[in-house]
């Protein structure tokens, strides 16, 4: 079977992403409204689990909105908060009580920086989408979980920002939205990497807006803008802004823009024999007791423009 590693010319600039959401980090918790209620969905789905974890990973946490209410729903269980950008990790160690902080990693979610079967549970919301190689990707998750354990995650499916996609495709042919990949395509990544009885379903969610360049605005607030590698380069011209203005009113309906989002969620479990997997790793208890800077390698990320 094919993996899914993205096409070359539309792979995520790594060292983009990163000081997008470097920058936005501060500002990230005033307008990520849709990113809490589907990370507020996705912990709810936790409601017909059973499994009482000893430790748990928030993988790609950003500010570590998720945090608060693992801890409440695991209040015995140690909760790791990892994430690609250092400043985000600097809003996540706040969360907590004093004795009850996160433990802070930062590194990429296609090499985890963790020992096999370290963690019980994995949550992951909105952050696969960021992932080049998903196929890598979720062959990590299933090396760190432990026999037993439970892979749970929200996505984004490929109608998300379809009005700004579309919108765009109508003044030129260049790359300004990143791409989002079919559920079912993840779900095929879940089996391949050995996952056991993958569930995938999606649900449509939208922002309305009175301006597109409102949207534009929220999008590089959260650190979600253009990342694409073939990404155009320099500023957008007043010329080109306009037309897409233009081009972005066919959508407007009752006086707003929409803007629509796709999202997936998933969950998958992790055999009790699973195939063992070589590679260097480092155990939880290697990590401290609360944040750790995060060294060169981790901060090693792909180059780009």
């Amino acid at each position: 079977m094919n993996s899914i590693d993205t096409p070359i010319d539309h792979r995520i600039d790594k060292g983009r992403a990163r000081r997008n959401f470097e920058q936005a980090a501060e500002r990230y918790d005033d307008v990520a409204v849709l990113q809490r209620e589907v990370a507020d969905r996705l912990l709810e789905r936790l409601d017909y689990v059973r499994l009482e974890p000893e430790r748990v990973l928030d993988l790609g946490a950003g500010t570590g909105y998720a945090v608060d209410a693992l801890h409440r729903r695991y209040r015995k269980a140690r909760i790791i908060a990892l994430d690609f950008a250092h400043g985000m990790l600097l809003q996540a160690r706040r969360r907590g009580r004093w004795l009850r902080r996160p433990l802070c990693v930062c590194a990429d979610a296609e090499s985890l920086p963790l020992a096999d079967g370290a963690v019980d549970l994995i949550v992951s919301n909105a952050t696969f989408q960021w992932c080049n190689d998903l196929d890598r990707t979720f062959a990590e998750c299933l090396r760190i979980l432990r026999p037993g354990g439970l892979l749970m995650f929200s996505t984004f499916g490929p109608d998300t920002l379809k009005e700004l996609r579309q919108a765009w495709a109508r003044v030129d042919g260049a790359s300004h939205v990143s791409p989002f990949l079919d559920m079912h395509d993840v779900g095929d990544a879940l089996v391949r990497a050995r996952f056991a009885d993958p569930v995938m379903d999606t649900e449509r969610m939208t922002l309305t807006y009175p301006a597109v360049r409102e949207l534009m605005q929220d999008l590089k607030i959260l650190g979600a803008g253009n990342a694409t590698a073939d990404r155009p380069r320099g500023l957008t011209g007043r010329a080109r802004l306009a037309a897409l203005d233009a081009a972005y009113e066919m959508h407007r309906s009752d006086g707003r823009l929409p803007a629509s989002y796709e999202v997936v969620y998933g969950h998958a479990w992790v055999p009790e024999q699973k195939p063992a997997e070589g590679g260097i790793a480092v155990p939880v208890s290697a990590i401290g007791r609360r944040y750790r800077e995060p060294s060169p390698a981790d901060r090693a990320v792909e180059t780009g423009g």
